[in-house]
């Protein structure tokens, strides 16, 4: 009962005062604004209860009247001290339900001010995360159907005896199962790197035979069509092993499907003050200068793309190069054709 008085009161009051002006926005301290609307108040009230006592008398209506106006002056005064903090309320209510676009008016320079401006960053955050997990629910959904329709129609057909269990038949099945792990295994990978769940687990690393390695499986998985070429001085490297060797083979999976039959892909390491720069470079269509930074976000794989990656790959490599206080990034060829993707790792780390 009491509860619900005070509420329709605030409602009230709220529909009563909001025309009121903020003049302490410029003010850059909450206790400075307490104190000089306080200072006002008082000040009101002084100047009315020296001008009653002119009457040399002490008027208990002139005293109610100061105090009157003491209270309006302190509400017109600190009005704007609290405007913010009842919107976020609102906001904070509306986000609870889901509506993200709820955003906090204020000039104030003082520390609802800064309150103020933490929250529409974390609106806007909350809200780009949302948007996110939609998108990712989306191509999630889109990644699974593709493979798993496919292989339902092979499946249907020879369940239904259109289709012999030919070995054709069977290999292309299989490729769209290895298609599916390859989906699974990369969400359980971005999921761990979200959640912040995969440790490193650094060693030393002579860089040539991890190269080598590295592109003697690369030759194996694409076949007689592309040549690789490695260069790479003698140095090393620490680092996690196996999560470089994830980064690589996910460039040189790439370089090898994007490159024409019989081209070149190119393993290139170098030392650079006490970092190690690794090229890998394609003679494919390349990537566009526009689409250069989004081929690295998820899901992405551009118009140029060919079947057989999940579109995770390179954003799984983002995440582990980073992990490895290095960076990635698809710079400008060296020719007219081709995509050179460069990755900068520290030789040692702390």
């Amino acid at each position: 009962m009491i509860t619900g008085f005070m509420q329709f009161v605030h409602n009230v009051a709220a529909q009563l005062f909001g025309w009121l002006p903020t003049p302490l926005d410029p003010v850059r301290s909450i206790k400075a604004k307490l104190s000089l609307a306080l200072g006002f108040a008082g000040g009101v009230g002084l100047l009315v209860f020296l001008w009653s006592i002119d009457f040399y008398r002490v008027d208990l209506l002139w005293i109610a009247i100061a105090a009157a106006l003491g209270l309006v002056t302190l509400q017109v005064m600190a009005h704007g001290a609290t405007v913010p903090l009842r919107e976020m309320t609102v906001a904070a209510r509306a986000m609870a339900r889901g509506d993200y676009t709820r955003r906090i008016r204020t000039r104030s320079q003082d520390e609802v001010g800064e309150l103020a401006s933490a929250f529409n960053q974390m609106a806007a955050d909350l809200a780009a995360a949302d948007r996110q997990r939609r998108e990712l629910i989306a191509n999630v959904s889109h990644e699974l159907r593709t493979p798993i329709t496919a292989l339902q129609g092979l499946l249907e057909n020879i369940v239904d005896g259109v289709a012999a269990a030919e070995p054709e038949t069977m290999s292309t099945a299989l490729a769209q199962t290895q298609r599916l792990s390859r989906l699974v295994t990369d969400l359980l990978d971005l999921s761990r790197l979200d959640a912040g769940v995969v440790p490193l687990r650094r060693d030393v690393i002579d860089v040539p035979a991890f190269l080598h390695d590295a592109v003697r499986e690369a030759t194996m998985n694409a076949g007689d069509g592309v040549r690789f070429e490695v260069s790479a001085p003698g140095m090393s490297i620490s680092g996690d092993r196996e999560r470089l060797h994830q980064v690589l083979a996910n460039l040189l999976d790439n370089a090898a499907r994007h490159s024409p039959a019989g081209g070149t892909v190119t393993v290139r390491a170098e030392r650079r003050d006490e970092h190690l720069l690794l090229a890998v470079v394609d003679q494919g269509m390349g990537i566009p200068a526009g689409e250069r930074e989004r081929v690295f976000e998820r899901f992405t794989r551009g118009e140029r793309a060919t079947g057989g990656g999940t579109g995770l790959g390179l954003a799984i490599a983002r995440w582990v190069v980073q992990m490895h206080q290095g960076s990635i990034a698809v710079v400008e060829p060296d020719g007219d054709r081709g995509c050179h993707i460069q990755v900068k790792l520290p030789l040692h780390t702390a």
